[in-house]
């Protein structure tokens, strides 16, 4: 019997589908469609559509000649009606105005004006504003520029701005004034400004500026030269003839645009706000215009005239008249009482205090700054009384020489001594950072006794005890730890004299580099750790005969009772192990006679 083979279901329908041609493309251009959206996706591209020609603001270049035809074909007179609805693009006119340009080319100008004149196309890239009829008429035959104003020709005569700067150095500044006046009145000017300045060596420095004729400027120059030293002559040209000449259109044009504005106020109409509007835009050209008539005169006033600076000055004029000596000093005061240094120095009558602050901190430890002006004749004197109420270290002292009336040298200036200030800390001894630092041990037999004798050591050395313990351990040994403080003179015989408290041991030394500041080495202070110990005895040091038995004993009966001890926690440790290894042995056993009987 022969077998169906299975058929393929789902999956041979799908086969079978793929073989025709419509479904394979229908699946290629699906799969397309879907990587490009995928693309899409990944540069985050947005689907362009092309928007229409004509958008808001913008016309076509058919369009705008269209419109412009019309323009010009209506000459009616501007009405108050449309004035009223072009608040924007009054905006815009002004704008245009303001910056003196000229009207768009698509605006006609009236037709007795343009009708000989070709009709301009507008670039077709170009912005273009939307044209309404009326009140953008006027305003484009007010901004229309004249063809005698277009271009400024070159038989014009330049409009040039002429100044000059010198500097001189003369021997006397009044006679210097009076001979530039009379050489400024020979080249038919005049002299504008003079100032002058005298300083604290007693020169006199100024300037003065004249206006000459801008023919004569040359001739005028060469012969101040000869008042005195040439330090430095710069002169200017400024060429103002197309911003003159534009200006100058650009007010022809505002007139132009005030008369306009003058005959619409004339003419009747109902509307108050057109004539507010009007009234508002009358008075806003005016204001342009009186601008721009203050521009012209100004420039005609430069170009008229070249303007002429001289700066003045007297020979020596850094020469300074006097030297202050100014004299700083600091330094670190350490005292045993920080409050009653602190009190005294604000008592002082000879003393100026500027700035005093006393701390204390949570721990009670007190510091102060205090910051003082001592007359010159007492500076010293009062420093070095400063110096007694403490040690004192970090003392610095600047002296600066300050020239005063100038910044030159001078031989015959006089120096003058001016207030020492004097900056200082005040601390306790105990916040002061030690010079030096030693730990050292010292084993002997009395520790107490010999601690003892080490106090007594070093206040011999006018050395002070910071702390001392004193302990003893199980063992009987003895331990006593003493800090103190001794100055570095004194070092030397106080590590000299411990020898006689026992063997000195592990000695160690740590010593600071301080440099930049006057120091004294030998007040410096210098920290001291010692630990004076004993080793532990074997037998007690009581005598007699009974005590040594009995103690002898006790220690015997405590070490057999620890031995003891020790043996029965070793059993307690290996019991178990050999009770398993018993165990193990005696079913092995088991085991091999189990066999043996089995041969048998």
């Amino acid at each position: 019997d022969r077998i169906p083979e299975p058929s393929g279901g789902i999956s041979k329908f799908i086969v079978d589908l793929m073989r025709l041609r419509a479904i394979q493309i229908t699946a290629v251009a699906a799969v397309l469609l879907a990587l490009m959206q995928v693309g899409r996706l990944i540069t985050r591209e947005q689907p362009s559509f092309k928007e229409p020609a004509a958008t808001v603001g913008y016309a076509t270049v058919d369009k705008l000649e269209t419109r412009n035809k019309q323009v010009a074909a209506t000459n009616a007179p501007p009405s108050f009606g449309a004035l009223g609805k072009s608040d924007s693009r009054r905006a815009d006119e002004a704008t245009t105005f303001a910056t003196g340009s000229t009207a768009p080319q698509n605006v006609p100008v009236p037709a007795a004006k343009s009708s000989a004149q070709p009709e301009k196309k507008v670039p077709s890239a170009e912005i273009v504003r939307t044209i309404v009829p009326g009140w953008n008429e006027s305003i484009a035959e007010g901004y229309a520029t004249s063809p005698e104003t277009a271009t400024v020709s070159s038989s014009v005569n330049r409009k040039l701005i002429r100044n000059a700067e010198v500097e001189l150095e003369i021997t006397r500044f009044h006679d210097a004034i009076q001979k530039i006046t009379a050489l400024t009145n020979e080249e038919h000017g005049y002299v504008a400004t003079t100032s002058s300045e005298k300083q604290a060596n007693g020169k006199l420095k100024g300037q003065v500026v004249v206006k000459v004729l801008p023919e004569n400027l040359d001739r005028f120059l060469q012969k101040i030269r000869g008042l005195g030293e040439l330090k430095n002559q710069t002169l200017g040209t400024e060429d103002v003839t197309k911003a003159y000449f534009d200006t100058e259109s650009r007010l022809k044009n505002a007139r132009v645009m005030e008369q306009r504005l003058i005959d619409m106020l004339k003419k009747k109409s109902d509307d108050i706000n057109d004539l507010l509007q009007v009234e508002k835009e009358l008075g806003r050209v005016r204001e342009q215009i009186e601008q721009m008539q203050g521009e012209l005169k100004y420039w005609d006033s430069q170009v008229q005239f070249a303007t002429v600076t001289i700066q003045l000055s007297e020979k020596d004029m850094e020469e300074p008249a006097a030297f202050l000596l100014k004299e700083r000093a600091q330094l670190a005061l350490y005292a045993p009482d920080v409050e009653k240094i602190y009190n005294k120095s604000l008592a002082s009558p000879k003393t100026q205090i500027k700035n005093a602050q006393l701390d204390r901190d949570n721990s009670g430890r007190v510091s102060a700054r205090i910051s003082m002006l001592i007359a010159p004749e007492e500076g010293d004197a009062q420093i070095a009384h400063v110096k007694t109420m403490g040690r004192v270290e970090n003392f610095q002292v600047q002296t600066e020489r300050v020239a005063q009336g100038g910044s030159g040298m001078s031989e015959n200036a006089r120096t003058k001594r001016d207030k020492v200030e004097l900056n200082m800390t005040i601390s306790r001894e105990e916040q002061e950072q030690a010079f030096q630092e030693t730990s050292l041990r010292i084993r002997t037999s009395a520790v107490d006794g010999k601690a003892k004798e080490l106090r007594n050591l070093a206040e011999k050395q006018s050395g002070r005890i910071r702390s001392s313990t004193f302990s003893r351990d199980p063992d009987g040994r003895e331990f006593a730890n003493v800090s103190l403080r001794v100055p570095m003179k004194n070092y030397n015989a106080l590590m000299q004299s411990l020898g006689a408290l026992g063997k000195v041991e592990n000695v160690s030394v740590q010593r600071q580099d301080r440099t930049g500041a006057q120091f004294d080495e030998a007040n410096a202070p210098a920290d001291m750790s010692i630990q004076v110990y004993s080793q532990g005895n074997i037998v007690s040091s009581e005598t007699g005969l009974i005590a040594t038995l009995r103690n002898t004993l006790g220690q015997g009966a405590a070490a057999l009772t620890w031995s003891l001890r020790m043996i029965g926690v070793a059993l307690a440790f290996l019991a178990p192990w050999a009770i398993a290894l018993a165990a193990i042995i005696w079913v092995v056993r088991r085991v091999v006679h189990a066999g043996a009987g089995r041969g048998d």
